[in-house]
């Protein structure tokens, strides 16, 4: 199988950078951009992520407005602190005077704004694009990873703001401690989660990078693993080099360090559970049900930090001390990074308590819902849910996120919930996908495959009939988990009558 067609900067761009080819140095560093005074105008700006830049633009000095399909609450914040914003999306959206075009990344090369934009020509960068060009010439925290990127970034963030850094933030979550998912602060210091979906980290030059794990996902963008880790490698590469303060923060035990490691000018030191790791992580197991395990944080053997984690499971452990890492090579004092992850209180989505249901006949059912769609993901999550509220049965409501996903992962997906006891699957989210690979699988033949291997399993839609599904099966002391990048939070909402 050939590998998929790399990613390029939008033809109408010429500011943009190639950053899709490694060099011995890594993608050239282009020259901060200078937002000064410039109209500058965004389309999708109601999305969390373009809000958000949108707002370090303006801090920046640019003039910004920008244009959506519909009010939102972004929306209406945007417009009430001073931005332009339209919900007619046409040609007729552009400012008269436009410097600069930022589009997020649903809006398709057709988009009537973007054709027009290229008559005019106004250059139009993506929004990874523009959130890599607004890092050169601060201190850039990036971090990537397959797993783990919004939990970590947020924690980050939180630290920062504690420790009075007042950093500005891009996260792909809310996390409503913090603010929401971005924030444009006062200092130097830019945040940002840095995907690898269509290679759009490649467009960032950061000058702390972190790297929590590579695994197999986004498998319609990638041919296989090995262009997943030459991709990370390429990322890695654009980190400012040692010279420049420059380092990387890598999972020590994932086999392929080396090679995504590999040439790099920056500084590089790992991070995990092993003994052998330049930091390792230590979780002291927790008392009795719902309590707060310990972590401790040591750097080459000397123990630098110790907290009790407010959110349950090693890899929570695992993000916050990556967090805690990166926030002190920013200045972060180790007092402020320890008070402020023991404050920590998680982020919508990431195993969120949302409630308990009284049952007809007594007792109660707690309800949780997590946004993991990986099979990693779910394994890791079922069993830290398990250890720490040690419920009767674990009932998982899981809602395959992609069909290409589903497919290609299909065996891993299979083994993935053997701490459930029983797992209920509504259809397929479609996302993405072409109508071909719609039709290669389906939410049935993952029901089938769990099936054959001894897991109590059903598939059930509409997402009311899952619902009421729930309100037959549940008995007290159950634990019901929601999981998946779709909408199948609505079932945990509509189950607590939220």
């Amino acid at each position: 199988m050939a590998a998929p067609a790399q990613h390029k900067p939008a033809a109408t761009n010429p500011a943009a950078v190639d950053r899709d080819r490694p060099t011995p140095g890594g993608a050239p560093t282009p020259r901060p951009l200078d937002l000064q005074g410039k109209r500058v105008h965004f389309v999708g700006i109601g999305g969390c992520g373009m809000s958000g830049l949108a707002r370090i633009a303006k801090n920046a000095g640019a003039l910004c407005s920008g244009s959506d399909m519909g009010e939102s609450a972004a929306i209406a914040g945007l417009r009430q602190d001073g931005f332009a914003v339209t919900l007619q999306q046409t040609a007729a959206a552009i400012p008269a005077a436009c410097d600069l075009m930022v589009i997020s990344a649903a809006i398709k090369p057709d988009h009537p704004e973007v054709v027009a934009a290229a008559q005019r020509g106004i250059p139009v960068f993506k929004y990874a694009q523009m959130l890599g060009r607004l890092m050169v010439g601060r201190v850039g925290i990036a971090i990537a990873g397959t797993h783990g990127k919004s939990s970590t970034t947020s924690m980050t963030s939180h630290i920062l703001i504690q420790a009075g850094l007042d950093p500005s933030f891009i996260v792909g979550a809310n996390c409503t401690q913090i603010g929401g998912g971005a924030r444009s602060g006062q200092s130097n210091i830019l945040v940002a989660e840095a995907c690898e979906y269509d290679r759009s980290f490649h467009n960032f030059h950061p000058t702390h990078a972190a790297i929590l794990n590579v695994e197999e996902d986004h498998l319609d963008t990638y041919a296989n693993l090995e262009a997943i880790v030459e991709s990370f490698h390429t990322f890695a590469m654009n980190t400012a080099p040692a010279s420049a303060g420059g380092t990387l923060l890598i999972n020590h035990e994932m086999p392929h360090r080396i090679k995504i490691a590999a040439g790099l000018a920056c500084a590089v030191e790992t991070i995990g559970f092993a003994p052998q790791a330049d930091w390792r992580v230590e979780v002291l197991t927790a008392g009795p049900a719902g309590g707060k395990p310990v972590v401790r944080l040591h750097q080459h053997g000397i123990c630098v930090a110790q907290w009790q984690s407010p959110l349950p499971g090693d890899h929570m452990a695992y993000n916050g001390a990556a967090a805690a890492i990166l926030a002190h090579r920013v200045g972060a004092p180790w007092d402020a990074i320890v008070a402020a992850l023991e404050s920590f209180r998680g982020l919508d989505r990431r195993m969120q308590l949302l409630g308990q249901r009284t049952l007809p006949g007594g007792g109660t059912v707690r309800v949780v819902d997590d946004y993991g769609h990986h099979p990693t993901e779910i394994d890791t999550t079922l069993r830290a849910l398990r250890r720490h509220y040690q419920p009767g049965r674990l009932i998982c409501v899981f809602q395959p996120h992609q069909h290409s996903r589903t497919r290609f992962l299909m065996e891993q997906f299979a083994t993935s919930f053997s701490q459930a006891d029983i797992i209920i699957v509504p259809p397929i989210y479609f996302v993405r996908d072409s109508e071909q690979e719609r039709q290669a699988v389906t939410a049935a033949d993952l029901v089938d495959r769990l099936r054959k291997g001894g897991r109590q399993a059903m598939h059930l839609y509409p997402l009311g009939a899952i619902v009421e599904q729930l309100q037959v099966i549940t008995r007290p002391d159950d634990l019901v988990v929601t999981m998946g990048a779709g909408d199948v939070w609505k079932v945990a909402r509509d189950f607590l009558h939220l």
